[in-house]
Order: C-alpha cells, then sequence, then structure tokens
C-alpha cells in the first residue's frame, strides 16, 4: 500500500477519534450542568405547567414521591393509601436557573400555607412538599423556606423531606395541560395560574 494512502488512513482515524472524544466530552459536560428539583404543589398537572414555562428548565415529568408503596399507581395514589403526594421532577440548566430560583418560582405557584390541599383538590396527596437529593439542596431549602415565611400570613406546612425514590406517573397525566387545553380543569384552575404568573414575569409567555 503506498505510504502517502497510509498516512491519509492514519489522519483519517486520528481525527475520527478526537472528534468522539470531543463530542463525548460536551455530553459529560451538558450533563453535569443539569440538576433535578422534585416539588409537590397541589395537582401535578398544575406544577408541570408552570415549570415548563421556566426559562432554563429543560423537562418536567409527573410522578409520585413520599411514599411507602413500591411502583404505585394513580389510582392507589389517590386513594391516600400509600403516602405518596403528587410531585414533577424538574430538569434545569443551572447555567441558567439556580435551584434557589427554582424554589421562589415554587412558592409563588401555590399555597403552602394549606393543609394537604390546593384550592378544591384535598388529600395528602395535595400536600405542598420539597423533596431534596443532597446537603447543598437541603440547605438550600431550609434557607429558602426562612424568606418564604416572610411572604405568607399563615404558617407554612410544606413536607421538606430527602427523596427516596421518585416514581414517574402514567403516560396520559405527562404534558397534561398541553395536550388537554379545552379540558375543564385546564380551563379553569391550571389557565388562569399560568396567566396570572405569566403577568407577574414569573414564566414566559407561550402564546
Amino acid at each position: 500500500m503506498p505510504r502517502v494512502l497510509i498516512n491519509m488512513l492514519m489522519m483519517i482515524t486520528m481525527l475520527t477519534t478526537l472528534a468522539v472524544c470531543q463530542n463525548k466530552g460536551s455530553v459529560i459536560m451538558s450533563e453535569k450542568k443539569l440538576e433535578s428539583a422534585i416539588l409537590g404543589g397541589g395537582c401535578f398537572w398544575c406544577v408541570e405547567a408552570v415549570f415548563e414555562r421556566v426559562e432554563g428548565v429543560k423537562t418536567v415529568i409527573s410522578g409520585y414521591a413520599g411514599g411507602h408503596k413500591k411502583n404505585p399507581t394513580y389510582k392507589e395514589v389517590t386513594s391516600g393509601q400509600t403516602g405518596h403526594a403528587e410531585v414533577c421532577e424538574i430538569m434545569f440548566d443551572t447555567d441558567k436557573i439556580s435551584y434557589d430560583e427554582i424554589l421562589n418560582i415554587f412558592w409563588e405557584a401555590h399555597d403552602p400555607t394549606t393543609l394537604n390541599r390546593q384550592g378544591n383538590d384535598r388529600g395528602t396527596q395535595y400536600r405542598s412538599a420539597i423533596y431534596y437529593q443532597g446537603d447543598k439542596q437541603k440547605l438550600s431549602v431550609e434557607k429558602s423556606i426562612k424568606k418564604a415565611e416572610k411572604l405568607f400570613d399563615d404558617p407554612i406546612t410544606t413536607e421538606v423531606k430527602e427523596l427516596d425514590r421518585f416514581y414517574k406517573a402514567e403516560g396520559y397525566h405527562q404534558d397534561y395541560f398541553d395536550n388537554n387545553p379545552n379540558a375543564p380543569y385546564c380551563t379553569f384552575i391550571i389557565a388562569p395560574k399560568i396567566n396570572k404568573l405569566r403577568e407577574k414575569g414569573t414564566i414566559w409567555n407561550d402564546e
């Protein structure tokens, strides 16, 4: 095989290897920038709709946390027998928004002073809850609650616990507001909340 051809093949191999390594490095760096927050603020349809409209948030998944039964179903959770709260796993880019800022929006988006209730939604599954992951998040939550206490006349009832496990909810719960904008709950409960937060500039305008 001519030496020129051999040199060309070696060069192509080196460039391909370098490109793969750089791409892999970019993926790793990208993953390191993502952090998750597990928050419960009543019906997860509402929480999901709010945080899907926050700059820097990558994905929002509705699910369950804080209970004692493995792989709970929606029917089981709504019975109040599993101990789970309806929550959302919020994945966000820490270069664009911090965990502290996520918590600030959380306090704006629901009423943390009503125990096991948000509006007409009643039951332990609708409790206000923060499931932190690691000491850093725990410290942020403690500081955030102290600040939030000044915003409300009544005591904050938010449950604060270390995350045990997050269970993703059934498929029909995901992107519920976007997929069912004309459903009564979306029209009369979620839409007014979205509009209020949009007017305050808390979330971006997607109209």
